[in-house]
């Protein structure tokens, strides 16, 4: 974002920045009632609300849409800010500011997830970048559960569902020919081939070319997991009988096959 871009019709190249010293004297004559003062702290901080928006740059939503929801944080901060707590502005600002572009992401997301879930998801992002700030390294999910007195499954589901739906079609590498790798590429399927569907379909015919008696008992032993002698007391004949009718009707299938 460097050099001239428009946000919102504001040309952010040319956006003023406001000195501490300017900041806090504007805070004490917008608290002494001087509404002017309110608007050149805004104007004076869209810097701030810039920086803060490119953490969420690649979620696919709009800078546009991302910045006004990010002015909105930034003037709940400015109206809620106490000056006599001695603190800079932007560091009680930056936390609301992340907090209503992480609401907005939240509220407009793709896939509905509960608000519990959500809040649990945050909840971790926001421990996890406190312990990086502390230690200078990423935190494991076991740590980042400890921290939160929860399992580590739950961190993880939750973690899991405010991640963006990743198209088939994204990208992952692009070679200097042009020739692209996507997302699908990448994804096999080992169960639904065009081998395992056609074998599929010759298994069902020859089960069906079966006697009512042998699909029965292929059933009873394959389908319910019971014994030659649990299949044989149940239809009323001889486990010897069963093992031949069983033994003959798996030999007619191979053969099918």
């Amino acid at each position: 974002m460097q050099g001239k871009v428009t946000l919102c019709g504001v040309n952010t190249a040319s956006l003023k920045v406001l000195t501490n010293a300017e900041t806090n004297e504007l805070l004490k004559r917008y608290r002494a009632g001087e509404k002017s003062a309110r608007e050149r702290l805004i104007s004076g901080n869209l810097r701030l609300v810039l920086s803060v928006i490119q953490r969420f740059a690649n979620r696919g939503e709009m800078l546009d849409d991302l910045f006004q929801v990010g002015c909105v944080g930034l003037i709940k901060a400015i109206d809620n800010f106490d000056v006599t707590l001695g603190l800079r502005l932007s560091t009680y600002a930056v936390p609301m500011i992340i907090g209503e572009v992480r609401r907005y992401l939240r509220d407009n997301s793709t896939i509905r997830v509960s608000r519990s879930m959500r809040d649990t998801a945050y909840r971790a992002l926001s421990i996890k970048e406190k312990m990086m700030a502390e230690n200078s390294k990423e935190p494991t999910v076991d740590e980042i559960a400890r921290a939160m007195d929860m399992k580590k499954e739950d961190v993880v589901f939750a973690l899991d569902a405010i991640m963006d739906p990743v198209s088939l079609y994204d990208p992952v590498y692009s070679e200097g020919s042009g020739d692209t790798m996507c997302v699908m590429d990448q994804v096999g399927d080992i169960k639904n081939t065009d081998e395992n569907w056609i074998t599929g379909i010759a298994l069902g015919e020859a089960i069906e070319s079966l006697t009512d008696r042998e699909r029965h008992i292929l059933s009873l032993r394959f389908y319910e997991g019971k014994t030659q002698m649990e299949v044989a007391g149940e239809i009323g004949i001889s486990q010897a009988q069963v093992s031949r009718i069983e033994k003959s009707a798996i030999g007619r299938i191979k053969k099918q096959l």
